[in-house]
């Protein structure tokens, strides 16, 4: 019996008879990470990370019975040990770790190595067989260090304000926009987020993640008291009337797609920050032979280059799944 299968509900563990991140209803459900494309509603039993349950609740409702464990905590199903390990791709985010008669199997779910001082840092898992995101799978992918980038984002903050202008910042609002908000300096000035964003920081809260609690927007505050200051807003929100109340203002977008200018161009947006929650090429292939798996499943993102490059240049067994993984994130 196969420790992993794909069906068309999802990645399937058959002796546990359990799924990972399903993307059809299912009896039991082990959840990576809150994202939409990996959470989905209508499951009838979720397990997760202690630090995802409130914003599961907050996204699926709060009747979804959810049973929560923390990192390294072992279930035993069927006689399939199931723990769950950092991620490092936002808070509560994990990977799955599957043990039965004497062979492992880890769901990576999304992640990044390098440690982002909010998320609890990826663990590398030795494992037989691994399951792997390759959002950013293309050489031309290759991150400056957090510490640049935000170096950037608060220099561009901070000009903005000394002209004159408010600094709207677009990323997304699990994950992204927390983030941001633990990298700013605070003394350059106010900060305030959109309804979206503030939701999601109310139950990162309640789960005791560590974020700047900002104020949302809102009708009531005049709008002089946005001079100089930093909304942060989800990309949906970038051209809306939303905006009009933060004129004169300049736009910025943080995304690992930033790294193509073309695609600032397409967003429209004054600026592009390079930020991404996913590995970049060298994380990919970085994880991926810590875990000294001989067979390696791809999901999401540049899985033929990726795959091709694994299989000839790496001699590792590298094979592509189609899955529904990666549709939420437009980064």
């Amino acid at each position: 019996m196969n420790l992993l299968e794909l069906t068309e509900l999802g990645l399937y563990c058959p002796p546990a008879d359990v799924f990972i991140d399903p993307w059809r209803p299912v009896n039991r459900a082990v959840i990576t990470h809150a994202h939409s494309d990996h959470a989905r509603w209508g499951m009838k039993k979720y397990l997760a990370h202690h630090h995802s349950a409130e914003v599961m609740r907050l996204r699926l409702g709060s009747e979804i019975n959810l049973e929560t464990v923390d990192y390294g905590e072992v279930k035993s199903v069927n006689g399939v040990k199931i723990s769950l390990h950092p991620a490092g791709h936002i808070p509560g985010s994990a990977q799955v770790r599957l043990e039965y008669q004497g062979k492992i199997a880890v769901v990576s779910g999304d992640y990044k190595i390098e440690d982002d001082g909010l998320s609890i840092p990826f663990e590398s898992i030795k494992c037989h067989e691994f399951v792997s995101e390759c959002t950013f799978g293309l050489p031309i992918y290759k991150w400056e260090s957090q510490q640049e980038t935000f170096n950037q984002i608060n220099n561009w903050w901070k000009e903005n304000a000394a002209e004159g202008r408010n600094s709207v910042l677009f990323a997304y609002s699990l994950g992204k926009a927390q983030r941001i908000l633990h990298n700013l300096k605070r003394e350059i000035g106010s900060v305030f987020v959109h309804g979206a964003i503030w939701n999601t920081n109310q139950a990162l809260l309640a789960n005791g993640i560590d974020i700047w609690d900002v104020p949302k927007v809102n009708p009531d505050i005049p709008k002089n008291e946005y001079q100089g200051a930093l909304i942060i807003a989800p990309p949906s929100a970038m051209g809306t009337p939303w905006m009009r109340k933060f004129s004169p203002y300049r736009t910025g977008i943080c995304s690992g797609w930033m790294s193509i200018r073309g695609t600032r161009r397409r967003r429209a947006a004054d600026r592009g920050f390079v930020l991404s929650d996913h590995a970049d090429w060298e994380g990919l292939i970085q994880a991926i032979e810590a875990t000294e798996a001989e067979k390696v499943y791809l999901t999401h993102g540049s899985t033929a280059a990726f795959g091709k490059f694994l299989q000839e240049e790496k001699g590792i067994d590298a094979v592509e799944l189609r899955t529904l993984f990666g549709e939420e994130e437009a980064e």
